[in-house]
């Protein structure tokens, strides 16, 4: 199983032995360093897919051991178009002239109450392009929604379905997740 480190960060623990005065001189104090360290470790259940892109419904566990943070999230599912009752045609100014959905489940498994969004959600083209959720909600857009802004305890999860407005002659190669400060995550999306 594969680690991927979200923050770099390292420990520098000195190991003081037993010391035996034979000369009378001391020994200088070790020196501890301790700095914060973020992982995400796909479980071992889950696999990967090329280049550290995960597949769909992989759960990627997120650990803040700093603050004590552990929470898990999935992209489960795309589709495209969505198939469901239809929402008005997008704008196509928010990128697209139909709608997609990627079905998104994050669990907040210990410590503090989280906050969920569809905000770190996004959707990634091969050309190097990219589209951003469009922040609507409510309405006729599809259901279940995920949150836009939700706080989440301990043992409880929020899962539902982001739309995204897309060009109906491309589709896109992957689904982020890239929450302020951290690496993104990424599942691949399947050809069709």
């Amino acid at each position: 199983m594969s680690t991927r480190t979200i923050a770099l960060a390292s420990a520098l623990l000195a190991a003081a032995g037993v010391s035996a005065c034979t000369s009378g001189n001391s020994k200088p104090s070790p020196t501890v360093t301790v700095t914060r360290t973020i992982t995400a470790t796909p479980s071992p259940e889950d696999a990967q897919s090329s280049g550290g892109v995960l597949k769909l419904g992989t759960r990627q566990a997120i650990d803040d051991n700093a603050n004590d943070v552990h929470i898990t999230v999935q992209a489960l599912e795309y589709q495209q178009p969505y198939k469901g009752p239809q929402p008005q045609k997008p704008d196509a100014s928010q990128g697209g002239d139909i709608w997609a959905t990627a079905e998104i489940k994050v669990c907040n498994i210990s410590g503090p109450d989280i906050n969920v969004s569809q905000a770190p959600w996004s959707l990634d083209y091969e050309d190097g392009t990219s589209i951003e959720t469009t922040g609507l909600s409510g309405g006729d857009m599809p259901k279940p929604e995920f949150p836009m802004d939700k706080p989440v305890k301990a043992g409880r999860c929020a899962a539902g379905l982001i739309a995204f407005p897309v060009p109906s002659g491309k589709r896109p190669e992957r689904i982020v997740y890239a929450p302020e400060g951290t690496d993104p995550i990424e599942w691949a999306v399947p050809k069709s």
